[in-house]
């Protein structure tokens, strides 16, 4: 090859190098600046339930009676049922109407003899979350079931892991075997392994959240909030329902909850080892958010639900100490603001490691 070849291809290759990292970087300005404080935005509330009308499980259950009452506040409320597939168009929007998102976990028979004939009825969206270990055993759903519910255009299937065991407590091989497990499941009956993940107790580790990157588009924990563009797609909050917290009172309330942004949230890593705890947190909020120091926070270490301490500085960055450690197995901090009456709040839990 002549000398002239050569350099032509090494200018070439340096043009195409350096085309690449102009759309790279670009592409990254575009993304931090679609993440902006947007004060006006509603949000998507998203509401978790397990059981219905199995009464001997008041820790997982939710009334029928009390199921419909919470149905008809939403829409008294003038709020919206959100249709997941929505995620996919919008997520990075501002929402201007208050929009609800219904999820069941654990696929139990008594959601598709009890609640389901109701969603169906009135074409309610929601996502169901099936661990596939249980299905067909008794007290669950069977596949025929889950097809039945899943070929509907309002309904949508979730990946819930293979066990539910505590997956926090797995080697992080065994892990990735039970995801992969579920996946093989997923594709085997129903063609497909759904996009959207929730975890088991709401528990991960920053590693294992990271696989679940590799393989879902979205992801559920169990920590209570509201989501809105500046929350991490792969730890979306929920607000648990059962007996005690599904009462009308409390319900009213949560429905009308706000999103509270934040640009980011250290530690990222919700898994706390015994030498981190309790966790040093920092969170970063937008510069225009001018109301910072009114936010009000509880947490629960040793056990114990209180007011940590918390210091705003200059930069809208806070601080939050807390009081003493986590007892195990989680740790809960949630941060409310109310501005002109209205209460925007976000919510982290911790997984604290099994003592030793």
């Amino acid at each position: 090859m002549s000398l002239n070849k050569i350099l032509s291809l090494v200018a070439s290759i340096i043009k195409s190098t350096i085309l690449f990292l102009l759309i790279f970087f670009h592409s990254n300005i575009s993304s931090e600046e679609t993440t902006q404080y947007n004060p006006d935005d509603q949000g998507v509330l998203s509401i978790m339930y397990h059981r219905f009308d199995e009464n001997k499980y008041p820790s997982t259950n939710i009334r029928m009676n009390i199921f419909l009452e919470h149905i008809d506040a939403i829409k008294n409320n003038g709020f919206e049922f959100y249709n997941p597939k929505l995620f996919d168009e919008e997520f990075d929007k501002p929402k201007d109407n208050k929009k609800i998102l219904l999820t069941v976990d654990d696929a139990f028979l008594s959601f598709y003899e009890n609640a389901w004939p109701i969603l169906k009825k009135n074409e309610i969206p929601f996502i169901l979350f099936v661990s596939t270990e249980p299905i067909g055993k008794r007290g669950y759903m069977s596949w025929e079931q889950i097809k039945e519910i899943e070929k509907e255009k309002f309904a949508f299937i979730g990946n819930h892991s293979h066990t539910h065991e505590y997956l926090i407590n797995f080697s992080f091989s065994d892990f990735k075997d039970d995801i992969k497990e579920s996946i093989k499941i997923f594709n085997s009956n129903l063609g497909y392994n759904p996009i959207f993940f929730s975890y088991p107790f709401g528990e991960y580790s920053l590693e294992q959240k990271n696989f679940i990157k590799k393989n879902f588009e979205y992801a559920f924990g169990q920590h209570s909030g509201v989501i809105d563009s500046t929350k991490d797609k792969y730890e979306l909050p929920r607000f648990p329902i059962n007996e005690n917290y599904g009462k009308m009172e409390r319900f009213n309330s949560i429905i009308k909850y706000l999103p509270l942004q934040y640009k980011n949230f250290k530690p990222e890593d919700k898994y706390v080892l015994a030498k981190n705890n309790p966790p040093s947190v920092k969170i970063k909020f937008f510069d225009n958010q001018k109301n910072i120091k009114n936010i009000n926070c509880f947490s629960n270490e040793g056990d114990n639900w209180g007011n940590p301490n918390i210091s705003v500085n200059e930069n809208n960055e806070m601080k939050i100490s807390f009081r003493e450690k986590f007892t195990f197995r989680r740790g809960r901090l949630n941060c409310s603001l109310n501005e002109s009456g209205k209460w925007k709040w976000f919510g982290h839990q911790f997984t604290i490691e099994i003592p030793k």
